[in-house]
């Protein structure tokens, strides 16, 4: 019996974090197959509901954020736009990403509630969690 306990004290929080490493994978691919949708389209749509994935949700159960960008001012930034640490936006013309676990985001990926985020940045050359970015 105590071996019996001893093994699933080990394997339960590995268990744990396999799944979660899962999630974060399908958010990955459900963030590429998203932006393909995007960059397919022949102008960028207000809402994901524009390219037929208006009700789609993250493996937490949450919708994916998209936020398209107004033009930005020759040599500027575009409004409203996420930043990594060095207050550089992650994408020129709109943000993609779930809001993770937590279900929680800020705009700054150094913040706490955006650690676990999954998202697309570098105009689609980074797909994965904030925290690596």
């Amino acid at each position: 019996m105590a071996i019996i306990g001893v093994l699933a004290a080990l394997g339960i929080p590995r268990n744990r974090d396999m799944i979660e490493r899962a999630r974060v994978a399908k958010a990955i691919g459900d963030l590429r197959v998203v932006a393909i949708d995007l960059y397919s389209a022949d102008s960028l749509p207000a809402s994901l509901a524009g390219i037929g994935r208006g009700g789609m949700l993250d493996p937490w159960g949450n919708p994916y954020v998209y936020a398209r960008f107004p033009p930005a001012k020759k040599g500027g930034h575009p409004a409203h736009a996420r930043k990594d640490r060095f207050l550089v936006p992650l994408n020129s013309a709109f943000d993609l990403y779930s809001m993770g676990k937590d279900g929680k985001s800020v705009a700054p990926l150094t913040a706490k509630a955006s650690r676990d985020d999954v998202l697309m940045a570098s105009d689609g050359g980074y797909y994965g969690l904030a925290s690596k970015f």
